[in-house]
């Protein structure tokens, strides 16, 4: 897995470490089962501190889209590709609603006046 961080991004370095695996599981890059690169080897590749690595990693685990296991390591969990598509596409909703002037809240209402 080759990750690349945009030093133009204004996002957190760890917003963009989980995008860029998200994104890597999205298209099918990782796997479901695949493990992904101890985060001494991933903050080290990317030369940013491995607490920032590990802050993105956990995120992605609170998704639901990583596994955390003694002994095995970090691994890509089931039906994470679906996940990280919709979180993707979930993402991008929300910042287009934001450019538009809608809230969280605004967007929420729509949704749920779809139901």
């Amino acid at each position: 897995m080759l990750l690349r961080l945009d030093t133009t991004d204004t996002r957190p370095l760890h917003e963009q470490v989980a995008a860029a695996i998200r994104r890597a599981i999205a298209e099918g890059e990782c796997r479901a089962g695949d493990r992904l690169p101890a985060a001494r080897d991933l903050s080290s590749a990317l030369d940013i501190n491995v607490n920032t690595v590990l802050r993105g990693l956990r995120e992605l685990r609170d998704e639901g889209l990583l596994e955390f296991r003694r002994g095995r390591g970090i691994t890509v969990a089931e039906g994470a590709a679906r996940r990280s598509g919709l979180q993707i596409r979930v993402r991008e909703l929300v910042a287009e609603a934001s450019r538009l002037g809608y809230s969280r809240t605004d967007l929420i209402d729509m949704i749920r006046g779809l139901a």
